[in-house]
């Protein structure tokens, strides 16, 4: 299901590589929207993606601007046995707490890790 919400944006980042660069934020709105995607419900990702193209804008200064993501870490003994069972896991992107209570989280994206799922490196 998230493909089909991020294979339209992977599509407009492709054809915008031909277009000089024209967003005020980090990361770019397009790549926003697909973090939103892969890491929220549809309806959510949508809205907050809205709302960040539409502040993309003469009237905003732009700059750092992460997706926030609502998320529940899961018990640490079941990572333990996650780990064990998988054996080492490619970290792709980082979720750092935003607040104290530790419910919503920015995304941070690992531009070194060696393969997205979402977006996969291709070689030079």
């Amino acid at each position: 299901m998230k493909k089909f919400f991020i294979a339209p944006i992977r599509g407009y980042q492709y054809i915008s590589k031909m277009l000089p660069a024209s967003c005020r934020y980090y990361p770019t709105c397009s790549e926003y929207a697909a973090w939103q995607f892969a890491f929220n419900a549809p309806h959510r990702a949508l809205a907050a993606s809205s709302l960040r193209i539409l502040r993309c804008n003469q009237l905003f200064a732009g700059g750092i601007d992460y997706p926030i993501v609502r998320f529940t870490p899961p018990n640490i003994t079941k990572s333990l046995d996650i780990n064990g069972f998988y054996g080492k896991i490619k970290v792709v992107y980082w979720l750092v707490p935003k607040e104290v209570s530790r419910s919503l989280y920015y995304v941070i994206k690992d531009f070194n890790a060696i393969s997205d799922p979402i977006h996969p490196r291709h070689p030079a």
